[in-house]
């Protein structure tokens, strides 16, 4: 095998990593605390609301926002890492 291909596999690898860390995120927060945990989470109030229903609701999205900004930096740097970044 190439040193080009042990470079292909390496960079999907990595791909693959962050893709499944952003995506457990996601889930454990929009199912974990969102839905499962969600009565025990609402005994906390957040403005008023309980947490449970915060996280469901708005906790979700915020997360969600982030990840897609983390998941576009991580990819930048994962890009110049291999050598496959657009300039």
């Amino acid at each position: 095998m190439s040193q080009e291909d042990l470079s292909r596999q390496a960079y999907w690898r990595a791909h693959l990593r962050l893709l499944a860390i952003c995506l457990a995120i996601w889930f454990l927060v929009s199912f974990g605390l969102g839905i499962i945990l969600a009565a025990p989470l609402n005994a906390i109030s957040i403005g008023g609301y309980p947490l449970g229903f915060w996280f469901a609701q708005q906790g979700a999205i915020y997360t969600f926002i982030i990840l897609i900004f983390v998941y576009a930096w991580r990819m930048n740097v994962l890009d110049r890492k291999y050598n496959v970044h657009e300039e």
